[in-house]
């Protein structure tokens, strides 16, 4: 045996230094491990759900959200396009939405859970093209409406609320997601109406 002495000094110094450099690779390893537990992008793409801001939306502005790898039209009403909505229902073809293009909770005059907010895919049910919005001269496509959506593709023509023009080659409304409103401020898409 040794008669050096002990410095527990030195003991000390290397006792912290390896707790600290263990503390390190236990938080190394558990953050990719609990990032692992968020959705994959292959997990969003196959249906997780979107969540949207709406607060900052302007009346009769209509911004882009992707669900599903396709494209979510989220369109602020005004108090007027809502209330023209039910003026051109003898040009459309489903203007009581019997197919079903629309959650139940959705199967009203407006297609949406509340009558400000338009929620639809922005796809074509004819073959899929994604219509353009017009807001103020969709009347050069159908006489009297003055907000819609026209796909160039074919000439399919919806009104504010999704709603197919008769005589035009898409045969069904646009599609109305599963959606909800969490708050005030939030749209949730791909959670339905009391599934949240």
């Amino acid at each position: 045996m040794s008669n050096v002495p002990v410095n527990n000094g030195r003991r000390r110094f290397l006792t912290a230094a390896t707790a600290v450099v263990g503390g390190a690779g236990v938080v190394g390893v558990a953050v990719p491990f609990i990032g692992s537990w968020n959705p994959s992008a292959r997990a969003k793409a196959a249906g997780a759900p979107v969540e949207v801001n709406v607060s900052k939306i302007e009346p009769g502005q209509l911004i882009r959200a992707e669900w599903r790898g396709k494209p979510v039209y989220v369109v602020r009403r005004t108090e007027q396009t809502v209330k023209d909505l039910a003026k051109h229902d003898d040009q459309l073809r489903d203007p009581n939405s019997e197919m079903a293009q629309q959650p139940s909770y959705a199967t009203n005059a407006y297609r949406s859970i509340k009558p400000e907010f338009m929620v639809a895919l922005g796809v074509c049910t004819h073959l899929g093209c994604a219509p353009t919005h017009h807001n103020g001269d969709f009347d050069q496509f159908v006489e009297g409406v003055s907000q819609g959506f026209f796909c160039p593709c074919h000439g399919s023509k919806f009104d504010m609320a999704g709603r197919v023009f008769q005589g035009v080659p898409a045969p069904l409304n646009l599609m109305v997601p599963e959606h909800s409103f969490p708050n005030e401020d939030t749209l949730l898409v791909g959670v339905g109406q009391g599934d949240a």
